[in-house]
This record gives C-alpha cells, structure tokens and sequence, in this order.
C-alpha cells in the first residue's frame, strides 16, 4: 500500500513540529530529541529489514560508531565543529557498514541476524576495552553545538537540528523507497532468485540497503550523542538493537508511517508511564509487562504494526483514509 506524503501533510506536521518545543518543558523538548534520533535509527533499519529484507540485530553497533565519531570529533576540536562531524558520522558508519556486508554476503536469514548480532556485541566490547579513547566508564563529555565561537542552546538547537534532519531523512527515504532501487530491495525481499533472473545484482543492491541503513544509524548515533551531552559505550548494547527491532515491528515493517509510529512509541511510553507511576520497583514490573505484552498482541493481531492497523482501520472512512494512504 503506498504512502506518499504530499505538501499538506508536510507543512502540517513542521507547523505542528515547530510549535511543540515551545508549548512543552525542557524536560520533554529533551525527550523528543532522542525520540527524533531513534526515528532515523528506525528507518534505517526498515530500510534495511523491512524493505530489502536484511534482518539486522546488531544496529546498535552503528549507533555506537557514528555517536562516538562525532563525539570524539567534537570535543577534541569544538562544537564549531558538529556540522562538519554529523556528516562525517553517517559517511564513516556507512563504510562500515559495507565492511560488515561483504562477509555477510552469503548468509542467509538466519545466520545473517547472528552474524549482525555478534557485530553489535563486537563493537561494544571494543569500545570499552579501548578506554584510553573512549572513556569507557566516565564516557566523552560532548560540547555544546555552536555556530562559529557561538554556543547554541542545547536543547532548543538540538531538537530543532534533529527534527530538521528527520524531515530531510524521511524524504529521503521514500524517494529511495519509489525509485529503482526501492524497487530492487523489495523484489530481493520477496524473491532472490526471481530477482536475480530479472537481471537484478543481489551483491550491489543488498550493499546499497547495507550502506543506506548504516548511514542513517550512524547520523542518528551522532545526534543522541549531542542531545545526551555524553556517550558510553555500555549504552550501546544488545538491548538497544532489540528495542530498534521492536520499533520496526511495532510500528510496521516497510512502511515509513510505521517507523516513526514505532519509534515515538517506545520512546515516549516509558516517560508517560512514569507520571502515573512513581515507585520504581512498579515501574520496572509494569513497563517489562506492558512492552512484552504489546510485542504479542501487534505480532498475532497486528501483523502489519500499529500504522497498518490504522490504515485498516480507516478504510470505513474515506476521508480519514485519504490522509492515512493518500490521493
């Protein structure tokens, strides 16, 4: 079912997007930022496993390069220098994530997802063990960004950068997502010998969805690192690429909607539940609950995520329908 998003629903969502920082406390501002960072880890992980069909576990690995590369960058040189790092991040964990690809060539689905299971485990391991750059347990503390000699407010800036990012990113995406490449991820997703009997290059294209995916990971892993202020490298862990995973799942695979969907989900639900839940120990039981309990229920009555589900749900609705699906 294509999604397209048309000029209305740009300019209401960045009229919307704008607003919000200065209708909200910092404290959600702040929330927000990192609910953005994880957008863009989520559609690079669609894009990845939901439309090219690359089951991925290990993305938390790429969040840790890109979030260390811009930090490192940074603080050595100034956060005059965060324009040049965010680039530089994304570029930097998309070669690596073409590295990762190339012995991964040949493994099918399941050896894949252990293969990207042991990366993400590979890469934390080795940023703790190299505390003589990383900091392993103080961590890097990151500047504030800044233009010039000019420090922004971290916040605002940083909400205001990222959300600007996931805009850009989001069009990019699904520009990607209807042209010739889209369309090559999907039908090696479907089928690799009938795709390869159509004259597509499995090897390019799964290196293309390789590269794509890590790109946007590794600008999201610099974003969290200046949103936190500091990165750790025990952040990075094995629970951070299933929570990514479950972003997807919850959401929707191969749909953008189903990204963001996911991701502002699970990263907002948590800071919901703790206004009406004060007593960490019920925090603890409660969140495990609600977070494995939703998993069941979208897997065996939502098999297309949140999003699809509401997609479904507005066919009685034709307009409501227009805005879900579009013209």
């Amino acid at each position: 079912m294509r999604f397209s998003i048309s000029g209305s629903r740009w300019l209401f969502a960045a009229v919307i997007v704008i607003l919000l920082p200065f209708l909200l406390p910092g404290y959600w501002t702040y929330q927000l930022s990192l609910a953005g960072a994880n957008i863009l880890a989520a559609l690079g992980l669609n894009l990845l496993t939901g439309y090219a069909g690359q089951i991925s576990l290990g993305h938390a690995g790429f969040l840790a390069i890109g979030s260390y590369i811009a930090a490192l960058m940074t603080a050595s040189l100034g956060g005059g220098w965060f324009w040049a790092a965010l680039p530089l991040a994304g570029i930097i964990t998309g070669l690596t994530g073409l590295i990762l690809f190339i012995p991964a060539l040949r493994l099918g689905t399941i050896y894949l997802a252990i293969a990207t299971l042991g990366f993400g485990a590979a890469v934390s391991q080795v940023l703790i063990r190299i505390s003589v750059v990383t900091n392993t347990y103080e961590g890097i503390h990151v500047p504030i960004p800044a233009i010039g000699s000019i420090p922004l407010e971290r916040n605002i800036a940083m909400y205001l950068i990222t959300a600007g990012l996931v805009f850009l990113l989001v069009w990019v995406a699904q520009n990607v997502i209807y042209s010739k490449l889209g369309r090559a991820f999907i039908a090696i997703r479907d089928k690799e010998l009938a795709a390869e009997a159509m004259g597509i290059s499995l090897p390019r294209y799964k290196a293309y969805a390789f590269v794509l995916s890590a790109l946007y990971t590794g600008i999201a892993g610099a974003l969290h690192a200046h949103i936190v202020g500091i990165t750790q490298a025990e952040v990075f862990n094995l629970g951070t690429s299933i929570q990514l995973f479950s972003m997807i799942v919850l959401g929707g695979l191969a749909t953008l909607p189903g990204s963001i969907v996911g991701a502002l989900f699970l990263s907002l639900l948590p800071e919901l539940l703790k206004l009406l839940v004060t007593s960490q120990n019920y925090y603890n039981a409660i969140y495990g609950v609600m977070y494995g309990g939703l998993l069941v229920v979208v897997i065996i009555f939502m098999p297309y995520g949140i999003w699809g589900a509401l997609v479904r749900a507005s066919v009685r609705f034709p307009k409501l329908r227009k805005f879900f699906v579009g013209a």
